[in-house]
């Protein structure tokens, strides 16, 4: 499964330190794999899945051939 950066998670990693933005990535990376890695929960409001590091969400859909990162934000601000 291979994963896709929608327009506001590309912006957030645009606008943060290079290191985080990394770190992200390493993290997008490991939810390509089958089964997933990482700290994932369903959401319940929304369609979708979110993935906690620290203090930074993560929101993604998966689909049968891809993998969409919908938004990256800080905790408060997802």
């Amino acid at each position: 499964m291979k994963a896709k950066l929608g327009s506001k998670a590309q912006k957030f990693l645009d606008r943060i330190d290079e290191k985080e933005a990394v770190r992200i990535m390493k993290a997008i990376e490991k939810l390509e794999k089958e089964p997933p890695e990482g700290d994932i929960l369903k959401m319940k409001a929304r369609i979708g899945y979110w993935l906690r590091l620290g203090g930074i969400r993560v929101l993604f859909e998966k689909g049968e051939k891809e993998l969409l990162v919908t938004n990256i934000d800080h905790r408060g601000q997802v």
